[in-house]
């Protein structure tokens, strides 16, 4: 059954809001249980069943869970078996068998929409990653294109948490909390255990997706910054409680267990949830909600200002995962090469386009593309860029970045790749080429940038 537009939110006020809230939504008035959580019977006859996000002793301020009414429980199903035909190119551990390690800059092109008929699922790939879903620790980084509706079926990762990134072609997508509806420059949370299946209102669509293993995504401690800015709590929305209640023969389950795809048979949808209440849930976040900080007088800042999301590990300041974007905004640092800073980085970075350019790549940086660089691999602004910064001098006023969206996951580990991903034809094998260009400017006579490091326009005689 075909979902319509009108099955889905159309604006803010038709979700929940907030970040880490607990939540409780009913399609029926008088669904939820008054006074605890699992009645001997129900109200409306449904079934309690709980889906926990984190370990049962887990400390108060972490524990994730929630509580799902429904019209019958999701263990109702035929025995799991292996997807058939097997999916090739997903990984959730990786290791020497399955991937490779190559600290050379790679960039890829944008991947076509293929020509066959392609669901998110079966249009879903590995890029690289680290770490192991059955140790939960690590991550993986896919990308994905598709061109048609998922059809009778749901998929579910037990492996960890999704961060999908649509950068073309919106995505309606169903929970079992509800429906949500993800257009490019959004992004959407599916924590892992939730089923969720989506369609494609667009037609095409393709996008990235950042999966960690063994944590949740948080908000960013803000540190000196203070109570705001950045991405606020109230900035993201959470479903509300629908149901679908009619019979489906035949309706499939996928279940991503350990990287491999399972299936399972079951006759009615999993989206029959009636009620629910917890902290547990999907949500999704507009990035053109965004604040960002920015300096206000020399030097460019760290990329980490602009961190979203992140996914801590247990070493404080060391995430398994960042999520951070590069938004519309002004640069107006005096005496300042205002581009991102020449650089090599601990953290590995993983960079895609949603629209617009990129302001340290003049050239072959697309949108729908990507480019890694790994573990002190050193990066930084092509030969155009620097070239055009300095030519500027030192009298360019604000200036003001704009119909751009760029994002960034960073992680501490270091990502392996997966072989189709480097024999694939979209690499750019003249990535190397951006920074060939770059000449010496050396000149020993010439102090003026060392003795001016305070100079300032307004000030000068």
């Amino acid at each position: 059954m075909a979902p319509k537009s009108s099955d889905f939110p159309s604006a803010d006020s038709d979700y929940q809001s907030g970040f880490g809230n607990h939540f409780s939504s009913e399609a029926i008035a008088g669904a939820l249980p008054q006074g605890q959580n699992s009645p001997l019977v129900c109200p409306l006859g449904l079934y309690a069943e709980q889906i926990s996000g984190t370990s049962f002793t887990a400390p108060r301020k972490l524990n994730q869970r929630s509580w799902l009414y429904r019209i019958k429980p999701s263990v109702t199903h035929e025995p799991f078996k292996p997807r058939v035909p097997k999916h090739e190119k997903l990984v959730s551990e990786f290791s020497q068998v399955n991937s490779s390690i190559n600290p050379t800059q790679i960039r890829w092109k944008p991947v076509d929409i293929p020509d066959k008929p392609t669901d998110f699922v079966d249009g879903l790939y590995s890029v690289c990653g680290a770490g192991s879903s059955f140790l939960r620790h690590g991550f993986a980084i896919h990308m994905y294109t598709a061109n048609i509706s998922m059809e009778n079926s749901a998929f579910c990762n037990a492996d960890g948490d999704f961060l999908i990134v649509p950068q073309s072609g919106r995505l309606w997508v169903t929970t079992e909390c509800g429906k949500l509806q993800v257009s490019p420059g959004e992004i959407v949370i599916l924590p892992q255990g939730f089923r969720f299946a989506i369609d494609l209102p667009d037609g095409p669509s393709r996008g990235y997706v950042a999966e960690v293993f063994g944590t949740h995504f948080q908000l960013p401690d803000l540190g000196p910054i203070g109570a705001n800015g950045l991405a606020s709590p109230k900035d993201f929305l959470v479903p509300t409680a629908s149901f679908e209640q009619e019979s489906r023969p035949g309706y499939t389950i996928i279940q991503k267990f350990g990287g491999e795809l399972f299936t399972a048979r079951q006759d009615f949808s999993p989206f029959n949830v009636v009620a629910w209440h917890g902290n547990y849930v999907p949500y999704k976040y507009d990035l053109s909600k965004f604040c960002p900080y920015n300096t206000v007088l020399v030097d460019h800042g760290d990329p980490s200002i602009n961190t979203v999301l992140t996914a801590p590990t247990d070493k404080p300041g060391v995430a398994l995962l960042d999520f951070v974007i590069f938004p519309p905004r002004w640069l107006v640092a005096e005496h300042t090469f205002r581009p991102p800073y020449y650089h090599r980085n601990c953290m590995s970075e993983f960079m895609g386009l949603i629209h617009g350019g990129y302001e340290a790549k003049a050239d072959g940086f697309l949108p729908g593309g990507a480019s890694l660089h790994s573990c002190m691999t050193p990066h930084g602004p092509d030969t155009k860029t620097y070239e055009a910064t300095i030519a500027g001098g030192d009298n360019v006023g604000p200036h003001r970045i704009k119909d751009t969206m760029a994002f960034m996951f960073e992680s501490c580990l270091m990502p392996r790749i997966c072989p189709w991903a480097l024999e694939s034809s979209y690499v750019d094998h003249d990535y190397y080429q951006c920074w060939i260009g770059l000449k010496s400017h050396f000149n020993p006579n010439n102090t003026r940038n060392s003795h001016n490091n305070n100079w300032h326009p307004e000030i000068q005689q």
